[in-house]
């Protein structure tokens, strides 16, 4: 539900402005956007939490089950959201002192509509010497959090291929191109990419989600489409899939007597983790937690813009055994969110120590 996230901004200004935590002026339609100033010079560290919802019924039966019909945070942005908001509290409740500013960025529509872009585009990211964000992560336990330098999600790129042929009968082949036929032969030769293309202990997947084609048994259709993603983690890849895809398309579509028209998405780029902000984010998290090294996948997270403009670091939280994300069955343990406070306070006060 990307930028329809009202109800939830709205209640987080209520918050912010109840605890006196300044709200910067935004162009943003949806997400929140504040800012702790210590009056001292010094760095300034951002705290990033996606705040939309996904359009799943929620089947959960928690107390605190989603209460609008068709609509569930079963990413665990509510995870997210509420360890900044707890973070925001303990930051400005306890006599801390630091050097520099703490920007706080509830951002709105990761899921879609490029949220962390919108954020970026109105200046948000300006002024901003590191950037901290964290996802939960099903199947590690409470009090453990995974870092990881270097990639750690992949990037994205979606794609619509709109094939055009001959409508011909069913009886009559000869008479038409088949659409049909050249979209199976595509989609089959597009799985080579990966397999002979791509070196073999690189990380890259391309799989075809949707097939549209036809609207009677006994006619071979005018056309066909085929649409999907590609997820990689390192660009060199990313551009090789790319080439070899239209080289494929273009070549196959050719020899079936067919004309093929690609629509490519360039989505969101990898997950990157500064190595050396990392480190310093390892230390000060294992002082707190469980850290164990994430793994590098090929989901994406718009973090990720972020992070292809200032230094970063993107962590997994354990959130327990449970059902796993997108799932309407999705039920973080919220004992999780302590820990996630912890990572947000006790990593930023670091950061603001250290940083120049």
């Amino acid at each position: 539900m990307s930028d329809h996230e009202f109800e939830t901004s709205a209640f987080i200004r209520s918050k912010l402005t109840e605890w006196g935590v300044p709200l910067k002026k935004t162009d943003l339609k949806t997400g929140v956007i504040a800012e702790l100033d210590s009056g001292q010079s010094g760095p300034t560290v951002a705290l990033r939490a996606d705040i939309d919802a996904l359009p799943i019924q929620e089947t959960t039966n928690l107390a605190f089950s989603s209460k609008n019909t068709g609509v569930m945070h079963a990413c665990g942005h509510d995870i997210h959201m509420t360890a900044l908001l707890g973070a925001v509290y303990i930051l400005t409740h306890q006599s801390i002192d630091f050097k520099g500013k703490i920007r706080f960025i509830f951002q709105p529509a990761e899921e879609a509509n490029e949220g962390a872009l919108q954020v970026i585009n109105a200046g948000h990211a300006q002024g901003v010497n590191a950037i901290l964000g964290l996802h939960v992560k099903p199947g590690k336990p409470v009090g453990n959090i995974g870092l990881r330098a270097g990639y750690t999600a992949g990037s994205i790129d979606k794609f619509k291929v709109s094939i055009s042929g001959i409508e011909t009968h069913a009886a009559h082949p000869d008479q038409g191109s088949d659409v049909i036929v050249a979209l199976t032969g595509i989609v089959t030769a597009l799985q080579t990419i990966v397999s002979r293309n791509v070196e073999p202990t690189s990380s890259a997947v391309l799989s075809v989600t949707e097939i549209h084609a036809g609207t009677a048994w006994n006619i071979l259709p005018k056309t066909a489409v085929f649409s999907g993603t590609v997820r990689v983690l390192e660009k060199k890849e990313r551009e090789l899939i790319r080439s070899r895809f239209q080289e494929i398309v273009s070549q196959f579509s050719s020899a079936y007597r067919t004309k093929a028209e690609t629509d490519w998405y360039v989505g969101d780029p990898a997950v990157y983790n500064d190595p050396k902000l990392t480190k310093i984010v390892k230390n000060e998290t294992s002082k707190f937690a469980e850290v164990f090294e994430s793994r590098a996948e090929l989901g994406s997270d718009d973090f990720s813009c972020y992070q292809e403009r200032l230094p970063g670091v993107y962590a997994h939280l354990g959130v327990g055994e449970t059902g796993e994300i997108h799932h309407s069955d999705f039920a973080p343990d919220e004992n999780a969110i302590l820990t996630g406070v912890s990572y947000y306070v006790n990593n930023t006060l670091r950061l603001l120590g250290e940083l120049k």
